[in-house]
């Protein structure tokens, strides 16, 4: 089986694809702004990434969260229930960390399968 990358630099692929699995990880573009906001760049930028890739929402296999204040996982939880199709929530992890920008307020690495 052939490694597909996407957009591939020297430090990183938009996503990475293998037996029809792939592999990204989503962060906001812009950081001057609320959790809310952060949150909706990072879901609206996988489902871009997701098509991309001939996946959907609906094909989450799993997403691990990284969130730097667990007073904001109310604004991500609600974000993450109103995107994610009915019946097709992946399994799912949420850590507290320190990003490497302290105005990054979130990143969701993903793991999707995709489409034949």
């Amino acid at each position: 089986m052939t490694i597909q990358r996407l957009n591939p630099t020297p430090r990183w692929s938009d996503a990475t694809l293998f037996n029809n699995i792939a592999h990204f990880v989503e962060v906001p573009n812009n950081t001057d702004c609320s959790i809310d906001d952060q949150v909706a760049q990072v879901l609206a930028q996988a489902e871009i990434t997701l098509a991309e890739i001939n996946s959907d929402k609906s094909r989450l296999l799993s997403a691990t969260i990284y969130i730097t204040d667990k007073a904001n996982v109310p604004a991500l939880n609600a974000a993450w229930q109103a995107w994610l199709p009915a019946g097709c929530a992946p399994s799912r992890a949420c850590i507290k960390v320190e990003l490497l920008d302290p105005a990054m307020l979130v990143e969701i690495a993903f793991v999707a399968a995709v489409n034949q």
